[in-house]
C-alpha cells in the first residue's frame, strides 16, 4: 500500500513519518519517498534518525511546487516508489511525503492508495476552519503538536472540533510526540487501513482540488472529490 502524507510547511510531516517507521517497521516491510523542491533535506533527516535502513529512503527533487509531483505529474514519485518495490519486494507499506505545500495539495490516487493531511496547532487555531480538499476529504486529518497549544494560544480541542465538523464523519486525530496514546492511535489507523487494503475493502479516494461551489445561474457542483471539470454552456 502507498500512503501519502501532505500538509503545509512545518506541520511535522517528517516527524510523523519517522514515528510511523518506529512504530511499525518491526512488523511491516516499509520504505519512504520524500519530496523537496531542490534538496533532499527531509530524506537526510529521516536517514539520520535511523528509523529505517538508509537505502529504503529515497528523495525526489521536484524542481517546482511539491503538489506538481504528487498530483499533476506523478511520474518522478512513481519511478521512485517502483524502484523501492523492485529492490525490496515484497514491501507492505511505502510512505510518500509531499514537500511542504498549501492547503489545496492532495495526492493523485494514481500515486497514493490512502492519504494523511497534516496540520499543526502552531500554524493557527483557525486553519482547520479554512477548509480545502486535504482538510475536508483526506482519509485522515492529523492535528499535530497538540502539546504546543498552551504556548501558542490555541485551543487544541476547539481546533479538533472545527476539523471534525468539516469532514463529514471522516477521522481526525490529535497527535503529540509526548502522548503515547495518540501515537498508538496513528499506528493503529495505518494498520487498519492496510488490513482493509489487503482484504480488498479499501478503495483509493481522490480528495481532488475542487470545493463545492455555485454558479451565477444558480447551478451547484460538488464534484465529489473526483478532480474532473465540467462544461459551461
Amino acid at each position: 500500500m502507498r500512503l501519502g502524507v501532505a500538509g503545509p510547511v512545518g506541520t511535522g510531516k517528517s516527524t510523523l513519518i519517522a514515528t510511523l517507521c518506529r512504530e511499525l517497521a518491526d512488523e511491516l516491510s516499509m520504505a519512504v519517498v520524500t519530496n523537496d523542491i531542490y534538496t533532499d533535506e527531509d530524506a537526510r533527516l529521516l536517514r539520520a534518525a535511523g528509523v529505517l535502513p538508509v537505502e529504503r529512503i529515497h528523495a525526489v527533487e521536484t524542481g517546482a511546487c511539491p503538489h506538481t509531483a504528487i498530483r499533476d505529474d506523478v511520474t518522478p514519485n512513481l519511478l521512485a516508489v517502483e524502484d523501492l518495490e523492485a529492490e525490496f519486494a515484497p514491501l507492505d507499506l511505502v510512505v510518500v511525503e509531499s514537500g511542504g505545500d498549501n492547503l489545496t495539495a492532495t495526492f493523485s490516487p494514481a500515486l497514493a492508495d490512502a492519504q494523511i493531511f497534516c496540520l499543526d496547532v502552531a500554524g493557527g487555531g483557525d486553519v482547520a476552519r479554512k477548509g480545502g480538499p486535504g482538510i475536508e476529504r483526506a482519509d485522515l486529518l492529523v492535528v499535530n503538536k497538540t502539546d504546543l497549544a498552551p504556548h501558542v494560544g490555541v485551543d487544541a480541542e476547539q481546533m479538533v472540533a472545527d476539523a471534525t465538523s468539516s469532514r463529514g464523519g471522516l477521522p481526525v486525530l490529535a497527535l503529540s510526540q509526548s502522548d503515547d496514546v495518540s501515537i498508538k492511535a496513528l499506528a493503529g489507523w495505518v494498520q487498519q487501513v492496510l488490513a482493509d487494503y489487503r482484504a480488498g475493502h479499501h478503495v483509493p479516494r481522490d480528495p481532488g482540488p475542487m470545493a463545492p461551489h455555485s454558479h451565477a445561474d444558480g447551478t451547484t457542483h460538488t464534484h465529489e472529490g473526483d478532480g474532473h471539470g465540467h462544461e459551461h454552456g
